[in-house]
């Protein structure tokens, strides 16, 4: 491709300075010593500093990539039926109302289409910390921002985001448009508007913002600059261009402030480094403004005859892009309201935590594009190198557990996700469910983590990228899809929504046999109607017990020693939990049982109670265990390790001080609930009520601030499982499992039995602690959290999490749980005045794979021995 040559122009006043297209490949070569996302930025002596508006274009080398397909093994061949995406319910006008949208929830703003090369727009922007300035654009938890998130999204074409950051609020308000006349996937508007406190912002390095707005084709298309004078507060136009999908495009800006743009066009052979880009080559042309309100307006099919374009271009900026923003804003009022019954219970304000969870959630859907890479051995350890082979390309429409800790799609949180989303949109919950199973491979296994595209891998480290074919996942879309199930039999949708389920399950039940099959030959014990999940490492001297990836539980206690022997009864719960989908859309769909399919008689024997007691309950505990090779005599220790070259260093070791044998593995947690989880224990049973008992008793789950993990009695209570990884589901809150024992306690309180009355009691008192620990620690830090401390309640590890911690909201907690929350949120400045022990927690990071670890002095590792 052949740059353009450099032009440079100066304008006076409220005009803009631009310079043209010009290339950036010398300089991108050059050896640079900071580092990416996030490098700290000199500091300029111009200190009349006020707002710059960066508009920055890049061109994309589009490499086109060819390879024969023949022969190809069945773990990277697509399962041989008909993509679910491809039913016409997912098509034409569905599909086009969701073309374009803040489809990059790894960046603060980022917009993009529904398609593999797509243009993509994004906002970063410059603040001055500890002396230095420093580039904002990818979610980081470093960033320190003391908050943002999606405060209101529809997940179609309205969004409402707050950022705060060093003394300066940003308020990014989304909005689309489909008018006669526009391209395919009609045109978008963002409105940036910018405040600062001036009591939190350091005047002696400037007296505002410094934002750089940048537009990106990674189809390569050419993208031209405007020549014509800039006039701001009539309407400029920046760029243009012509793309296949929605013909002739413009990009136009309009401020009634004053400020000045400076904008420029670079090539570049990728854009999952776009912060490295601008950092280089615009932080030196930093000039003056002050807080600011502009639109940045995008329109397409402006080739048509009856474009439009200056007609559509006023209808989404000024007066006009504000009131449809604010009648957008209320719809999404009013659709909450309707969804989570809260009319008159509550105020306006009180309702704001509930309406941010879900908010962020919608907005955190995203769009990726790639090729997985799958494992090619059996090899489990993160310290050896595994061959890999690449999947099919794929797109996937998915929601993301946290913005800037796990900004793709994982399968067990996904299930969890739709709870809510299903219910907020059943359209756009089915699509992503249809996503999901149109990743399945020949053998029916779904790749648990989806790392697609440059972007995504950018952020997982080597080691965790390759996907294992061995290994499963918890199921949970078979989750989601009972409660949509439940919700048809409840009669709680229309007649089309009715009928496009009825398709999609149609279209879906092959796939989900696929997959139950898997699970059922791959996952099987050696004893009939056992499982277990593989991909422990049994090799492993590193790890006090080797971790359970493939369980979502990642280092649970299992047994010591990971064997075939082993019955885990969390995977049998999950199976049940799938059968009994598939029996269910059998009975919907009046299918035919057929020889060795007999879901209704695999649910019926994975919910034998006798039998599911027989293999993984202990009547001296009354709790339910897993079943393996198993020592309870296993340490960490310091041990001198040989590196080669006649070289000892000191490394934190296995030590094994007892021989294993086939046995119940006595660590009462989560685990031990799952059989209590999916109701399988009769409401008149003995059994039930030690599992009550296990689920008060405050030496094992109960806190003040929700069930923990695992119980203080384990011997690997909040253990470190090796030098570098601290304990992860050893102790801590997890809103998911509560949330799973919340609905099966609500379950019970409305069965006739002997342990009704304690059921209800229980129910009610979880309910309360959970939601009044949620909100406040929102209140405190503007944040949901990944996990909370079960001694002080704090939030820890990844925030915003909105991914499963959202189901806060949900309705299965029932509707008294709803008005509770918001009755809570209400009650919130009385508590805090009040002095209720509700401390602001550390900002610390527990990654989803534990390699990056949190310490306390709870969790001390082993002394150093000399």
């Amino acid at each position: 491709m052949q740059t353009p040559s450099p032009l440079k122009m100066t304008r006076s006043g409220r005009s803009a300075a631009r310079s043209g297209v010009r290339s950036s490949s010398g300089r991108l070569n050059r050896h640079r010593e900071r580092g990416k996302y996030g490098s700290s930025i000199p500091i300029f002596s111009n200190a009349n500093m006020k707002v710059v508006l960066g508009i920055v274009l890049l061109l994309n080398h589009h490499l086109a990539k060819s390879a024969a397909e023949h022969h190809l093994p069945r773990v990277v061949t697509p399962f041989p039926a008909p993509k679910i995406t491809d039913l016409p319910q997912f098509q034409g006008e569905h599909k086009e109302s969701l073309y374009w949208g803040t489809y990059r929830p790894q960046v603060y703003l980022g917009i993009r289409a529904r398609t593999p090369t797509s243009m993509m727009g994004g906002l970063m922007w410059i603040v001055v910390k500890d002396g230095r300035y420093h580039l904002r654009h990818v979610c980081k938890h470093e960033d320190d921002l003391s908050t943002y998130g999606w405060t209101k999204h529809n997940g179609r074409d309205f969004g409402h985001q707050v950022l705060v950051d060093q003394g300066m609020t940003l308020t990014t308000g989304f909005l689309k448009s489909k008018e006669e006349g526009s391209g395919y996937g009609g045109d978008w508007a963002i409105r940036i508007n910018v405040q600062i406190d001036k009591s939190k912002w350091n005047e002696e390095f400037g007296r505002g913002a410094r934002l750089f707005f940048y537009l990106a084709d990674e189809g390569g298309n050419a993208l031209n600059l405007s020549r014509e004078n800039l006039n701001i507060h009539e309407d400029c136009l920046l760029a243009s261009g012509s793309r296949a999908d929605i013909g002739d495009w413009q990009l136009h800006l309009k401020s009634m402030d004053d400020l000045e743009l400076h904008y420029s066009g670079f090539h570049t052979p990728h854009f999952h480094n776009l912060s490295d880009l601008v950092e280089e080559n615009l932080a030196s042309q930093i000039i003056g403004g002050f807080s600011f309100t502009t639109d940045i307006i995008f329109v397409s099919g402006t080739d048509s005859e009856s474009s439009r374009v200056e007609e559509r271009v006023s209808s989404l900026t000024g007066t006009s892009l504000s009131n449809q923003l604010k009648y957008k804003e209320q719809a999404f009022h009013e659709k909450f309201e309707k969804i989570f019954n809260l009319a008159e219970k509550v105020d306006s304000e009180s309702i704001s935590v509930g309406k941010a969870a879900v908010g962020n959630l919608l907005g955190g859907i995203g769009y990726f594009y790639g090729q997985s890479k799958i494992a090619l051995s059996r090899i489990v350890n993160l310290r050896e190198h595994v061959n890999y082979i690449s999947y099919w390309p794929a797109e996937l429409y998915t929601a993301v557990p946290c913005r800037p800790s796990f900004p793709r799609g994982f399968l067990w949180d996904e299930g969890f996700h739709q709870l809510i989303i299903w219910r907020w949109d059943i359209r756009i919950s089915l699509d992503i469910i249809g996503h999901w199973l149109d990743l399945m491979n020949a053998n029916g296994w779904i790749p648990r983590e989806q790392i697609l595209g440059a972007e995504a891998l950018s952020r997982v480290p080597e080691e965790y990228v390759p996907q294992h074919p061995t290994n499963g996942n918890p199921p949970t879309l078979f989750l989601a899809l009972s409660d949509i199930i439940n919700g048809l039999k409840n009669n709680e949708f229309n007649a089309m929504d009715k009928t496009e389920i009825t398709l999609f399950l149609e279209r879906a039940f092959v796939r989900l046999e696929a997959w139950f099959q898997w699970f059922n030959t791959t996952q099987s014990g050696k004893q009939m109607s056992s499982y277990y999940w593989h991909g422990r490492d049994n090799r492993t001297n590193l790890e006090l017990n080797p971790k359970t990836l493939s369980s979502g539980l990642d280092d649970y206690p299992r047994a010591s020693h990971p064997s075939a022997d082993e019955c885990h009864v969390d995977l049998r719960c999950w199976m049940l939990i799938a059968a009994d989908c598939l029996h269910s859309i059998e009975e919907l769909l009046d299918k035919e049982t057929k020889p060795g399919k007999n879901y209704g008689s695999t649910a019926k024997l994975l919910s034998d109670v006798e039998l599911l007691n027989q293999m993984h309950f202990d009547d001296a505990y009354g709790a339910y265990f897993d079943f393996g090779n198993h020592t309870e005599k296993v340490q960490l220790k310091w041990k001198g390790v040989e590196t080669g070259h006649n070289h000892t260093v000191r490394q934190l070791v296995r030590d094994v001080l007892g021989r294993p044998v086939l046995r119940l593995v006595p660590h009462i947690g989560y685990v031990s609930l799952f059989p209590f989880m999916g109701r399988i224990i009769p409401s008149g049973s003995w059994v039930l009520e030690k599992q009550l008992e296990l689920i008060s008793n405050d030496s094992l789950f109960w806190t003040d601030y929700g069930l923990r993990s695992l119980a203080t009695t384990s011997s690997l209570y909040m253990k470190f499982n090796s030098e570098r990884e601290g304990p992860y589901w050893r102790g801590q809150i997890w809103i998911n499992m509560n949330y799973r024992i919340l609905s099966a306690l609500h379950h019970y309180s409305k069965e006739n039995g002997p342990y009704q009355d304690r059921a209800k009691a229980i129910y009610k008192e979880l309910r309360s602690n959970l939601i009044r620990n949620i909100v406040c620690n929102y209140q405190q830090t503007g944040f949901l959290w990944e996990q909370y401390d079960q001694n002080n309640g704090t939030g820890k590890g990844s925030h915003p999490f909105t991914g499963w911690t959202s189901l806060v909201v949900s309705p299965n907690f029932s509707p008294i749980i709803i008005s509770t929350i918001m009755s809570i949120i209400g009650q919130v400045p009385r508590l805090l005045r009040s002095g209720s022990s509700f401390r602001t927690p550390l900002l610390r990071y527990t990654a989803k794979s534990p390699t990056h670890t949190e310490t306390s002095a709870t969790q001390a590792l082993p002394p150093l021995e000399l």
